[in-house]
């Protein structure tokens, strides 16, 4: 008898119907005699609403009943998954975030786990009971209902798992399995049967949507095997796991990209010590993320150039915040430029083979694509490049590792 965590996205229990079919699924666990515990999300699109609704009532809202509100579509579908599963003959029970409880932080709308008490239920899932979990949601240590932001009902599964000591965590959603790529885009990707905690963790970083990047944190850290599979589909899906269950490392496991990046170069800069700390420190207190930097050598010794990128979304705040900055900072002008893409080769196979950067980076020059920013790490490289060539360079990238489906 195994123990898993299963855990359903918002289309995978968009409506009734489909909550019957992920029902389904949850019997056919019951059913081969496994203990489950199911996580559920609130249906596609009900977030959203309650959002909205929240922003309407007032844009300065308190945080605290931000959390009461949008907590509530949790509720909705984990009480709809345990009547449904007690009209199969099945021993269900909801259990909302304060009923487990999972204990977190007094970080509204953003708050992490600090612990799960998984006493109560351990005792019902003995007894033979479905626990159907609310996702996304919590408790702070003064009985307020907490929410971990967007992307919480991931990590809420990752968690239980780890709390239950589960055999396996699985990701139910509308796509089935870690693909080497985006398949929109590149056809002949393939489905990966395995993948390292390592490499899903930059991919998910990077741009792949498969999983939430703090769930792939926390079942790195607690060892939790996690399986991402379809929704809709009966097929194998990918496993995350451990390094050591993977006999054999492909060099490169899979290509990202990411098209909400915007470069910003800053001409001319005062080539002195302490102006990296005068240009980020102020982005890093607007709390703006930065990303891919680099700082080119001072011929004169007296300026240089400074390139970075951020997401998009902050492009006019960072540009109106250095120009406010100009004369404290010292630089001639800033040069903004949106139209650009990080593409990303990710593989652990990386540690111990040379060169695969250089086949990156004559791969793309064969096909005449200029790179304008590299940064690397022991298991990944990035480029930045105009985004009119994101789809040739992936699919070029991707041939030239090998990593086309065969047929």
């Amino acid at each position: 008898m195994a123990r898993i965590v299963q855990k359903f996205g918002g289309t995978s229990v968009a409506d009734l119907n489909r909550i019957r079919n992920a029902a389904e699924r949850v019997k056919r666990a019951v059913d081969a005699g496994d203990q489950v515990a199911v996580v559920v999300s609130a249906m596609a699109g009900e977030t959203n609403r309650l959002v909205d609704l929240v922003r309407q009532a007032s844009p300065l809202h308190d945080a605290r009943e931000y959390d009461a509100v949008v907590a509530s579509g949790e509720q909705v579908t984990s009480g709809l998954m345990a009547i449904v599963l007690q009209t199969m003959g099945i021993q269900a029970r909801s259990f909302q975030g304060w009923q487990m409880p999972l204990k977190t932080d007094n970080a509204h709308s953003r708050a992490r786990i600090l612990e799960i008490d998984t006493t109560l239920m351990r005792q019902r899932m003995d007894e033979g009971v479905v626990a159907v979990c609310a996702g996304f949601q919590g408790v702070s240590n003064v009985g307020r209902i907490t929410t971990l932001g967007r992307g919480g009902s991931d990590t809420s599964a990752v968690a239980l798992a780890a709390a239950l000591e589960a055999d396996r965590c699985d990701i139910f959603t509308d796509v089935d399995g870690v693909y080497t790529c985006d398949p929109r885009i590149v056809t002949k990707a393939r489905k990966l049967d395995r993948i390292t905690y390592e490499e899903m963790l930059e991919m998910a970083s990077l741009g792949a949507k498969v999983l939430q990047t703090r769930s792939v944190e926390l079942a790195m850290n607690h060892r939790v095997r996690v399986q991402v599979l379809s929704s809709f589909e009966d097929k194998p899906g990918t496993l995350v796991v451990d390094e050591d269950e993977i006999m054999e490392h492909e060099v490169v496991s899979g290509i990202a990209y990411n098209r909400d990046e915007a470069k910003i170069t800053l001409r001319r800069v005062a080539d002195r010590p302490g102006v990296a700390a005068a240009i980020f420190g102020p982005l890093a207190d607007a709390g703006i993320n930065v990303d891919m930097i680099v700082q080119n050598v001072s011929a004169d010794g007296e300026t240089t150039d400074m390139t970075f990128t951020v997401g998009k979304a902050d492009l006019d705040r960072v540009n109106a915040l250095l120009k406010d900055k100009q004369a404290t900072i010292g630089f001639g002008e800033v040069i903004c430029d949106s139209g650009v893409v990080k593409v990303s080769i990710i593989g652990v196979g990386m540690r111990s083979h040379a060169g695969v950067a250089q086949k990156m980076f004559s791969t793309l020059a064969e096909r005449g694509i200029n790179i304008q920013v590299i940064s690397t790490s022991e298991i990944k490289v990035s480029i930045l490049i105009a985004e009119d060539y994101a789809e040739l360079a992936l699919r070029a990238l991707h041939t030239a590792y090998g990593l086309d489906a065969i047929g």
